[in-house]
């Protein structure tokens, strides 16, 4: 398979419109206030209906009730729901049988330590999402920008597929695949002029650098994928 493209984060029709244009495979769209990147409902079902049918529409969730969950389905229709908090395997199996969707796990990762929960979540998620531990004073627990040792994977087998994120931007995201050989990357700020504000030329170069990456990965080592 080829490596997956995720943008995370999109809040208007134009930086939306440049990811599916430069041909990212997965959308995402953040339903928690305290970040920077969060969207209402209303916004939501406009952003979900200009997706629809070009790339998977992730919602992102960060331990949100049911009531929470099931407004921002209801607005989003998203294929895939991401939840990046603190969510328990038992919660991650509950939602997937209440809600009857996909669900990526986001594992925050700083040591070897980190990768203990792995056989739980793969257990009941259909995806993992390594990202890098947040500080303990942050108020998000994702999309600052920070990177972990992407060596933490290297010739790691997660028994499910697994995207990384954390840092990614132009410029490593080609190491980042060398190193993990992740089936998916995932960025956010590192597509961003400011906290929150996507810019389309940073959309465009990251895709683009994301997809040399993967031919140059397939064409040095063939049976890849």
């Amino acid at each position: 398979m080829s490596l997956i493209v995720k943008i995370c984060g999109l809040s208007t029709p134009e930086t939306l419109a440049a990811a599916l244009e430069a041909g990212a495979d997965m959308v995402g769209f953040v339903f928690f206030p305290p970040s920077p990147r969060h969207i209402d409902l209303g916004a939501a079902e406009r952003l979900g209906r200009q997706a629809k049918g070009r790339a998977l529409k992730v919602a992102l969730s960060v331990d949100a009730d049911d009531a929470l969950l099931a407004n921002s389905i209801e607005a989003l229709r998203p294929d895939l729901l991401q939840l990046h908090g603190k969510e328990t395997t038992a919660r991650v199996r509950d939602i997937k049988q209440k809600f009857g969707l996909p669900v990526m796990k986001a594992v925050p990762v700083e040591t070897a330590a980190d990768l203990a929960p792995l056989p739980g979540y793969a257990a009941v998620a259909d995806r993992i999402l390594f990202d890098a531990r947040a500080p303990k004073e942050a108020t998000r627990p994702g999309g600052l920008g920070a990177a972990f040792d992407w060596r933490l994977l290297e010739n790691f087998k997660c028994g499910v597929p697994f995207m990384v994120s954390g840092g990614l931007h132009a410029d490593n995201v080609a190491e980042a695949v060398r190193v993990t050989r992740a089936g998916g990357v995932d960025v956010s700020s590192g597509v961003e002029s400011a906290p929150g504000v996507k810019d389309i030329e940073m959309i465009r170069a990251f895709i683009r650098a994301a997809r040399m990456a993967d031919r140059n990965l397939r064409e040095a080592s063939p049976h890849v994928g």
